[in-house]
């Protein structure tokens, strides 16, 4: 089965078990480091995700897997919370984090530039474009979501 088969059969069977328990399926990865294949699941819950929430998630999925038997090869099952500073990758993420410093990289330099932080506004559509919008110094910035490499939240401690 092709990577994204994989990705999507998991996510089938992941998004209803990590619902149940009351948290939010934020994505499935299926990837090869070296020799080894990993299956990674992320799950948010507002507050944070404990040990016990990634047990709870791994033992359901585990055996719904076994079951189905979508991967051929041996792999690892790991299932963690998608950490403090991850890049965006679903629209719901910039509605999330609305208001926090984040970091912006594009794929080419803008005003001489590929990197800029602000202050996230949020998305914005026009004319058929989807747009990430912050603010820096008072001014709003806006960026072709096309042309933007990474969005993240920039933690200060």
């Amino acid at each position: 089965m092709s990577k994204i088969r994989v990705k999507d059969a998991v996510e089938s069977i992941a998004l209803p078990i990590v619902e149940s328990l009351g948290m939010e399926l934020v994505d499935v990865e299926y990837v090869k480091e070296g020799k080894e294949l990993f299956l990674r699941i992320y799950i948010f819950r507002a507050g944070g995700v404990s040990i016990d929430d990634c047990v709870d998630v791994n033992k359901m999925l585990d055996l719904e897997l076994d079951k189905i038997d979508p991967i051929s090869e041996p792999y690892t099952l790991e299932v963690s919370s998608p950490g403090l500073e991850r890049p965006f990758r679903a629209d719901r993420d910039f509605e999330r984090y609305k208001g926090e410093t984040v970091e912006i990289h594009l794929f080419q330099p803008e005003e001489g530039n590929k990197f800029f932080e602000g202050t996230l506004v949020g998305l914005k559509n026009l004319d058929k474009e989807v747009y990430v919008v912050i603010e820096i110094n008072g001014q709003e910035k806006e960026f072709k979501k096309s042309l933007v490499a990474t969005v993240k939240r920039k933690i200060v401690f």
